[in-house]
């Protein structure tokens, strides 16, 4: 048994609950994981990520090896010690944000060549470079270098995308060499159900301890995701960890674990924070509305993150006042309540009443089925 491994606990239709075993810990699963692209999360201390309920935190190839660079990482001993975390980490290989950051990107079987956002220096990433970095940067997950691109897009053009994804992820697995982390494959193809079931069989065969669903929240929208997913779980191991990157919102999550996703990770709840926009189980809060300027009741009611000790006109009045304790405040918020929700998630599959509460939680929480949640619990 490798050193990253699912041992799945309970079902509830093609939904899961288990445990995530890593080098640095257990985590429950379905999980969710901040996002801390440059080693922090941004906004909220690592201590407050911990009280969040978050087990697992993810960082970026692609900012760490320009800042600070993964020597000075690696020389503080890993990526979770130079971040002050106690438990399991996930690097993206930086596939993403070539394609959304990177200038004068320019794309072969070799590699990617690109020039930094930073400072406009000349980089080549190629998936050997890729493994080295994340193996130098500690993470208990490293995950393939892919080729992403935006939808929609030409068939031909999300075929060749693929193909080169899969050859880049022989190329990771060979060049891997530390025994204590775990590589995970990428299943790409846009939104061709084929394209999607080539991918998932070829990376099969590589028999690696985890695989993920990319190439999604890249514009396609919520349906197409879930039809997405839909063709493309069934084809993944049952055995193994299964992540769909950079989503999502609520909602997808909910669709996703239906579908049988287990890990997570996605920008929105600290993005969301920093704008004013709280999630709750009742619908989104915009705090920047009026209406809660003397609003005395906590953002949600038993919820026992920093933010839901104030009302919400206080916090609005932070917001208001640009006051930077609002944005930290509301990210604490919304992080908690995603660890909130896949916890629900877990405990409805456990109990095995997972279809009732998939729908019930998609009637809250799909935009704008609730509108702006403004009443007492």
């Amino acid at each position: 048994m490798g050193p990253v491994h699912l041992r799945i606990e309970a079902t509830s239709a093609r939904a899961r609950a288990g445990v995530l075993s890593t080098p640095h810990g257990d985590v429950p699963t379905p999980l969710f994981m901040p996002v801390g692209t440059a080693a922090t999360v941004k906004g909220v201390d690592i201590g407050r990520v911990a009280e969040t309920g978050a087990g697992m935190v993810l960082a970026n190839t692609y900012h760490l090896h320009l800042r600070p660079g993964e020597a000075i990482v690696a020389a503080a001993g890993g990526l979770a010690r130079f971040m002050g975390w106690r438990g399991p980490t996930l690097t993206d290989s930086g596939g993403f944000q070539v394609f959304s950051l990177a200038r004068q990107v320019r794309v072969t079987d070799a590699g990617a060549v690109f020039r930094s956002h930073v400072d406009g220096r000349a980089i080549d990433l190629t998936p050997e470079e890729a493994v080295r970095i994340q193996e130098a940067l500690g993470a208990d997950i490293i995950m393939q270098l892919d080729h992403v691109i935006a939808l929609p897009a030409d068939r031909g053009a999300v075929a060749d995308a693929m193909r080169r994804s899969l050859r880049w992820a022989e190329r990771c697995r060979a060049a891997k060499r530390r025994a204590d982390q775990a590589l995970f494959g990428i299943v790409q193809g846009g939104l061709d159900a084929d394209l999607r079931a080539e991918s998932a069989a070829r990376l099969r065969d590589l028999d690696l301890p985890g695989y993920a669903v990319g190439g999604l929240s890249v514009g396609e929208g919520p349906e197409a995701m879930r039809t997405t997913l839909a063709a493309t779980v069934p084809h993944l191991p049952p055995d193994r960890p299964r992540y769909l990157m950079g989503v999502g919102k609520p909602a997808d999550i909910v669709a996703a674990v239906a579908a049988g996703i287990d890990m997570f990770d996605c920008v929105l709840p600290t993005r969301c924070g920093r704008n004013a926009l709280a999630f709750t189980f009742h619908g989104e809060i915009r705090l920047r509305n009026a209406r809660h300027t003397r609003d005395e009741q906590p953002i949600e009611e038993d919820c026992p993150c920093a933010a839901c000790r104030h009302g919400r006109g206080y916090l609005r009045h932070l917001f208001q006042a640009g006051e930077m304790l609002g944005p930290i405040l509301l990210s604490i918020h919304n992080l908690t309540f995603y660890q909130r929700l896949v916890a629900r998630l877990r405990g409805a599959i456990v109990a095995d009443r997972f279809a009732v509460e998939h729908d019930r939680l998609l009637s809250l929480l799909e935009p704008g089925a609730a509108g702006d949640a403004t009443t007492a619990r």
